[in-house]
Formats: structure tokens, sequence, C-alpha cells
């Protein structure tokens, strides 16, 4: 499977990434019911194909995610890179908090380390910067924690260029972590620029937009998600976008067919066609999703398949407009 080069670290990662947002159960964000033998599974099945990097957080499932990749860790002997997040506690109804005291970042640090079982986290990430005026705070905090040998690597999601060159003037920024997929290209205006010119990797989420660039998707499927996933909570998964979507991944299934390929795995390979981004985070629940989606870390679109993909992307969003 391919690598890249994290940034300005020494992490070679494999271009597809495994993602545990989904398997870490109920929650405000969770994806509904979850079966954690399968989940379990689905991380060891990543490691056996080659993927060698998870990405998981604190808020995924409460602690559940990362205490589930803990006890995979355990039955396998390959020690895959690991990332994940501080900056979102939550309450006793398992709704999200945000957090960047710098107490509050050195406990999350040591409680993760717990659930996961390990010694040193790869690549630690500031889950939102939220709220703002406290980023810089927080940064030098988990500028302390890699001097100390508790993270190797420190790196932020969903920030902007702004909120990037404010803490690249206190410590060196490995990584980004921003959504980026067919329908959400908001990066492609100053990010993926920034981070080239300040060799800070890009590790991208939701590939295939929490499944509806995967072709699975259409009204009666949506109809029968668990009333507690998200996903029904989101505007992505509401009219007119819903219907919009399902348009263009009609549309982009010949491309698939043709190279012999999902759509899941050209959602996914589009992402990756820019060389500013250096993974995709892929996720995944049970062993055949990540059976299905890993390939696409060894497909490389050609022009052709791009240029046609951009001129059904400005159809859509002309329809919307």
């Amino acid at each position: 499977m391919r690598t890249k080069r994290l940034g300005n670290t020494d992490l070679e990662l494999t271009v597809v990434g495994l993602g545990t947002w989904a398997i870490g159960g109920s929650w405000q964000y969770g994806w509904g019911p979850q079966d954690e033998d399968e989940a379990i599974a689905a991380i060891l099945k990543a490691i056996d194909l080659g993927i060698n990097w998870i990405d998981t957080a604190p808020i995924y499932g409460c602690g559940r995610s990362e205490e589930l990749l803990g006890i995979a860790l355990k039955k396998t002997k390959v020690r895959p890179i690991i990332a994940t997040k501080c900056s979102l506690l939550w309450n006793e109804k398992k709704e999200k908090v945000s957090c960047l005291k710098a107490d509050s970042i050195r406990k999350e640090c040591e409680d993760s380390l717990k659930r996961l079982g390990i010694d040193t986290i790869d690549l630690y990430q500031m889950h939102w910067p939220e709220p703002d005026n406290e980023i810089e705070l927080a940064w030098g905090e988990m500028a302390r924690l890699q001097k100390q040998g508790k993270v190797r690597h420190i790196g932020v999601c969903n920030y902007n260029t702004g909120q990037l060159d404010r803490i690249r003037k206190i410590a060196p920024v490995a990584s980004l972590q921003p959504v980026y997929n067919m329908n959400n290209r908001g990066i492609e205006k100053e990010l993926l620029g920034c981070c080239a010119k300040n060799n800070i990797g890009v590790v991208a989420y939701s590939p295939m937009q929490r499944g509806l660039l995967t072709g699975k998707f259409s009204k009666k499927y949506l109809a029968t998600l668990a009333p507690d996933d998200h996903r029904l909570k989101s505007g992505d998964f509401k009219e007119p976008q819903f219907s919009a979507t399902l348009a263009l991944v009609d549309k982009l299934r010949p491309i698939a067919e043709r190279n012999k390929r999902t759509l899941a795995q050209l959602a996914i390979c589009w992402v990756l066609r820019r060389p500013e981004v250096t993974s995709a985070i892929v996720g995944a629940r049970k062993p055949s999703q990540i059976i299905e989606t890993a390939p696409a870390a060894d497909w490389i679109l050609n022009k052709t398949d791009i240029a046609e993909i951009q001129k059904l992307l400005a159809e859509r969003e002309n329809k919307l407009a």
C-alpha cells in the first residue's frame, strides 16, 4: 500500500487510514447501534490489509472508541501509528463539551493513553479550535506534552488558515485534519495551499461524505437508519442536498464501473488526487467495509476521469444554486 510522509514529521502514513468515529456507539453524534466484536474485527482487518495508521478520539462514544482500539491492539503483534485527539469532553447526557484549558488537555492525554494501552501517542490533534481565544494556550500545553514524550507529534483538526498562522508561532504544526470530499471542497481555496507552503500534512476525513458517495444510499435506505444516528440531523441528508447527491452518484457510477472499481473507492481516490493530501481517513464498522475501501490506496485517477467528475460537481452546484 502506498505511503506518504506526514508534513514535517518522520511518520510515513498509508494513504488510506482507518477512522473509528462510528465504532464508538451511542452518544450525541453516534451512528446508531454498533456490534463491538465486528468493530474490533474491522480494526484487525485494516491492519491485516496493510493500513498502518488509525485515527480515533476520546469523544467517539465517550471513550469507547479508544477502548475498543486498545482491545484490538492487544490482539495483534503489529503496532500501527495511533492518532487521537483532545479538546472535546462530554456531560452526563453524552453531549460534547469544548474545553481548551491546559490542565484538561493534559488529563485528556493521560486518559487516552490508559484507554489505548500505549505509552506514547504518535499524533495528538486538537479536535476543534473552540473557544478560539484559547487555542494558543492549548497548543502550548500540547507542545509541552510533546517535549515530555507523551506524544510524538502534534496537529489540529477543523482549523482555518488564520488559526494555523497563530499557533505556528508557538510550535510547528505536523498536520491538519479537515473535512474533504466531492461535495465539501472548501479547503481547496486556501487551506491546501497554506499546508503545502508550511509543510503541514493533510489527513482528510469524511471522503465518502458519511456514506452518501458510496452508492448505498436511497430514500428507502435513509429511512432505515437508527433514530439516534446523527446523520438524520445533518443537512447533507436533507433536501435538496440529499437528492442532488443521489443524482450525482448515479452519474459517477459509470466512471467507477469502467475502471472496475466501486463508488466508495472512487470517492476516496478523488480525495487522494490532490498532492497536498497525505492520507484519507476511511471509516469502517465491520471488516467487509474496510475490505472494500482499502484498495483505493493503490488507484490513481487519470486526467480524463478527474475532468469528467469536475463537470458533474459543477452541475450539482448549479442545480442547488
